[in-house]
């Protein structure tokens, strides 16, 4: 009996000291992006103080143009879905410890065959056929175009950060060539564009929200994401490969089918990012789709750290910032850009803090002292 109740007093402060512990490691995960983005924005401040212009105000109107009002949510929200799906095409592979930065390019030319493919169903076709056949073609078009940049990496040794870059601009190549040429609607004098798809096959809008249902789609993807690279053994193969890949050859993983694999389904979710560009944005393909979120979903997914449950919050925050830059441009006479300043300043200062992991005592469970 003595010996029982020794047990469980033993255990009770074993567990909490565990907790503790664990809670100590995830804090440094989120201290010290917040740490970067506060440097960010310190330096971004110097920077437009040279201009002869107010940090404060440029905030100020920052979030207003972001958060402040129902119509700056809105357009937040907007911007976000793709967000959430390109940063995905990033976070995926770097389990694997893959830099995949052309996910634009999957966005591109997964919402023009997803047009495309569309222009022979409208006479015929009622939506719940053109949508789903949409959808599914550009998820296709996505999940084969990086994973080109998977199998590349494995099985020719070519570094997949130039190749997925270089297939960006192919991917561009390809879209004006169809829709400045044999594909552009003649009736569209104005711009380069498909055909359109027509109002009955757009994507409606949430319930409340007045945001399409790439949100809610990019929301659920990413929580599913996180479950499958955190709770099943694709994700803890995923895992030891990233960590070191003769490990995993060692165990008998077959790495080259994990890195294809990952690679198509990222490609998958910028593939969607894709549909839901044309399908509840634009309602045709033309240049108008490429809109750089691709790349500033590169951004999203370093700083929530690959994890797919944490992309998207900051999803959220990237897509504030580009519903803002309109109003700073307006007030402050400031180019559209300067945002875009910024998101490159929080990557630098980004990269740089990752020498901050691991050096901090405070976050160190065994430290003593």
């Amino acid at each position: 009996m003595t010996e029982t109740t020794q047990s469980s007093g033993l255990a009770a402060p074993s567990a909490i000291g565990e907790w503790i512990g664990g809670m100590r490691r995830s804090a440094e995960f989120i201290v010290i992006p917040l740490f970067a983005l506060f440097v960010s924005a310190s330096l971004f401040s110097l920077f437009l103080l040279a201009l002869g212009k107010s940090p404060q105000t440029f905030f100020e109107l920052l979030w207003r143009g972001g958060f402040g009002t129902e119509f700056s949510w809105q357009n937040t929200l907007v911007r976000t879905a793709p967000l959430i799906l390109t940063a995905l095409c990033v976070a995926i592979p770097a389990r694997l410890g893959l830099v995949i930065i052309g996910g634009e390019g999957a966005l591109v030319l997964s919402g023009f065959t997803a047009a495309v493919v569309a222009l022979p169903l409208l006479s015929w076709a009622p939506p719940f056929v053109v949508m789903p056949v949409m959808l599914l073609t550009a998820a296709i078009t996505g999940a084969l175009w990086i994973g080109a940049v998977g199998a590349l990496r494995h099985y020719r040794g070519i570094n997949e950060t130039i190749a997925s870059l270089l297939m960006f601009y192919i991917a561009v190549s390809i879209l004006n060539f169809f829709v400045e040429g044999v594909l552009r609607d003649p009736s569209d004098p104005n711009k380069p564009s498909t055909a359109p798809i027509g109002p009955a096959n757009m994507v409606g809008e949430i319930p409340g929200l007045h945001v399409h249902w790439g949100l809610a789609f990019g929301v659920v993807i990413a929580i599913v994401l996180g479950i499958v690279m955190s709770r099943t053994t694709f994700g803890f193969a995923a895992r030891v490969t990233g960590g070191n890949v003769r490990a995993a050859r060692a165990q008998g993983l077959p790495v080259g089918t994990l890195m294809v694999s990952a690679t198509m389904i990222a490609g998958a979710c910028a593939g969607v990012a894709g549909y839901f560009e044309v399908a509840a944005i634009l309602g045709k393909a033309n240049g108008s789709l490429i809109a750089g979120y691709g790349f500033t979903g590169i951004l999203v997914s370093f700083l929530a750290r690959h994890n797919p449950i944490a992309i998207a919050p900051v999803a959220v925050l990237f897509g504030g910032l580009a519903a803002a830059g309109g109003l700073i441009q307006r007030r402050m006479g400031l180019p559209d850009a300067t945002v875009q300043v910024l998101q490159g300043l929080i990557f630098v200062v980004l990269l740089v803090s990752e020498t901050l992991y691991g050096r901090f005592r405070l976050f160190d469970p065994e430290a003593r002292g």
